[in-house]
């Protein structure tokens, strides 16, 4: 089946969407005073006002704001790009936003409560508080800046791609998203995400119910749309989903992505500016709502195969698929749907890590509006450069690539809330062999997201943060060990400050 060609319709529709979502955020500051009214009056600095939303957002704003940066051009563009390519494999996103959910309920409350009492506004900040170590606070904050770098590169592409869906070639599509999302985040700061995410959601369900339901009738049902991308797909004895060779992978990949979505900067950014941490755990159950959708998602990949789309871009997949079925001025409204699902949360990502450059990297100017403007476009300049510069198979393995990076602060983040109290320089030995052998394995891989490894007859393909987190654990606790033995033994402390007491990590802990 041939792909109709974007008519005027289409890039009218786009456009009123489009920027009619970038005016609501832009404009954010003039009328929000208008829907809240009975605001209680509080002294929030600019900074954590344009940064963190003066942490008031209550369940229904924060359950858009997580969703809304959590579900991202990744969901709409990447993960159907790579089932179109791989078939089930592709599906590994849906395990492992199902693990991380129970994740969220038990640790997030706790690290917010931490990040509260103490005025924290990042994870660098909790870390600097729990070990008093300025070193250890820096390599978490790289880390979050580094991380998310390729994260907003994957949100510029999905803009890039509508964009050129719609018959624009050339460097303007990029130009086009990268000055839309630079706008967008300056003027309205991070209530434009919080308050214009339930937009992007409503336009994503309405994008995607239609594709679910009205893709397959044209296409003769469900059964016939299996059969049909089958004949597309590699083969698969015994009637499996995943192949023997795709397991461990497709496993790996699930638990590494799942440890490491609620590290990044814009994912915990979202969980920070929560007003309560019964807030945190009300969404943590509702969230998998989202999960539905995603598997809905998902399904686009094969619907593309079964409607005979065939592109050299795997990326085009979504966009050509929907230009195939859609009229056109529909098509325009699910472009419009894909740019602003990646628009919110590339502006959370933006927003999180200028929060690391004000607050751990440069925190004498923790307040200034100005600085954290120009820090989150430094940021953005640096996602540019990402896409210009990474040469990436699928787009999904740029957000893979910000996983093996930001998994390497787990340790300093997550165990930290243990009994078991680690040392500051065990940990920054972990953190830097684990940095160091991940991002040497993605460069020898050509960015792939899992490495190949053989021991004892066994041999597969591994989540290569799973096997760079392994490294960093293993390390902090041989140097724990040289450590504690240069010490004269095991020694006890009560918790290092009272945050930890009044998120309930009273009695002693181990030090190592």
């Amino acid at each position: 089946m041939s792909t109709s060609l974007p008519d005027n319709a289409a890039i009218g529709v786009f456009i009123l969407f489009f920027v009619a979502t970038i005016l609501l955020g832009s404009t954010v500051r003039f009328w929000r005073p208008l829907l809240n009214r009975r605001k209680a009056a509080t002294n929030h600095s600019q900074g954590e006002e344009w940064g963190l939303g003066g942490r008031e957002f209550g369940a229904w704003v924060t359950w858009f704001l997580v969703g809304g940066d959590f579900y991202t051009a990744y969901t709409v563009i990447a993960v159907p790009a790579l089932v179109y390519s791989t078939g089930g494999f592709g599906f590994f996103a849906l395990p492992y936003t199902i693990i991380v959910y129970p994740f969220i309920f038990a640790v997030m409350p706790k690290l917010w409560t931490i990040a509260r009492d103490g005025g924290h506004a990042t994870a660098a900040d909790i870390v600097r508080a729990r070990f008093g170590s300025r070193t250890l606070e820096l390599a978490v904050a790289i880390s979050g800046l580094v991380a998310v770098l390729p994260y907003i590169a994957l949100q510029l592409i999905g803009i890039r791609t509508v964009v050129e869906a719609l018959g624009y070639t050339g460097m303007l599509p990029l130009l086009f998203a990268f000055v839309s999302l630079a706008a967008y985040t300056w003027l309205g700061g991070l209530h434009a995400p919080a308050l214009t995410a339930f937009i992007k959601d409503v336009m994503i369900y309405i994008a995607v119910l239609a594709a679910v339901i009205i893709v397959p009738i044209h296409l003769g049902g469900y059964g016939a749309m299996f059969h049909a991308a089958s004949e597309h797909l590699p083969a698969i004895p015994g009637g499996r989903v995943v192949s023997q060779d795709q397991t461990v992978p497709y496993a790996t990949l699930a638990l590494s992505s799942a440890f490491a979505a609620f590290l990044y900067p814009h994912t915990l950014t979202g969980i920070l500016a929560a007003k309560s941490a019964d807030t945190i755990r009300q969404n943590a159950v509702f969230l998998p709502i989202y999960t539905i959708v995603l598997g809905l998602i998902a399904l686009l990949g094969l619907m593309a195969h079964a409607a005979g789309i065939v592109t050299t871009s795997s990326s085009q997949v979504v966009p050509q698929l929907f230009l195939a079925i859609f009229p056109s001025w529909f098509a325009g409204f699910c472009f419009a749907a894909i740019a602003v699902g990646a628009l919110v949360p590339a502006s959370v990502m933006a927003i999180g890590a200028a929060n690391l450059i004000m607050h751990n990297i440069l925190p004498r100017h923790s307040e200034s509006v100005t600085g954290s403007r120009l820090a989150g476009l430094g940021v953005k300049v640096g996602a540019l450069g990402c896409v210009v510069f990474l040469n990436a198979k699928f787009a999904i393995d740029l957000q893979l690539l910000g996983g093996v990076i930001i998994l390497q602060t787990f340790p300093a983040l997550i165990m930290g809330l243990l009994p078991l109290r680690l040392s500051a320089p065990a940990l920054i030995g972990g953190w830097a062999s684990g940095s160091l052998f991940g991002l040497g394995l993605c460069w020898m891989d050509g960015l792939k997201p899992v490495h190949p490894i053989a021991f004892g007859g066994f041999s597969a393909s591994v989540s290569t943060g799973l096997l760079a987190l392994g490294v960093n654990i293993v390390v902090t606790m041989v140097l724990g060990s040289v450590i504690r033995l240069a010490l004269g033994g095991f020694t006890l402390h009560p918790p290092a400050t009272p945050e930890h007491a009044a998120a309930g990590l009273t009695g002693c802990y181990l030090y190592i």
